[in-house]
């Protein structure tokens, strides 16, 4: 019992973040989507655990922190929040980087991830020209 009631909290505890988090669309209005595709490592050298590919959407939340898989991690995982902010603050499309999880015994995860963002075109009444006054 006391298992479900601690897993319900941890589960409650995301919501209450991602909800925090806002709105890609409010974040981010400028952006259409982010990818963020990531390779989890294990502690030893070149142990793949996993691989995962994770799409945000305008309707969803702008929350960027990715759970760490590794078993028996707790209170770990892999905050993307400020790569993202940079990447759409200075207008780039894309990066790849690494990190190490920050919870848990020192270097036992990490990942290696790529990110792609597309962002909303410009709509054509704005590029257009103004029309000549005669």
């Amino acid at each position: 019992m006391a298992i479900r009631q601690n897993h319900l909290a941890k589960i409650e505890m995301i919501r209450k973040n991602m909800r925090a988090a806002g709105l890609m669309r409010e974040r981010f209005p400028k952006v259409s989507g982010i990818v963020i595709h990531m390779t989890y490592y294990q502690k030893m050298p070149g142990s793949v655990l996993m691989e995962r590919t994770v799409n945000f959407y305008p309707s969803g939340y702008a929350y960027f922190n990715m759970r760490c898989m590794a078993r028996g991690c707790e209170n770990g995982g892999f905050d993307l929040s400020s790569v993202i902010r940079g990447l759409v603050k200075n207008g780039k499309k894309s990066a790849k980087g690494f990190l190490l999880c920050h919870g848990g015994e020192k270097g036992h995860a990490s990942i290696a991830y790529r990110i792609n963002i597309s962002y909303r075109r410009k709509s054509m009444k704005s590029l257009s020209p103004a029309p000549a006054c005669i």
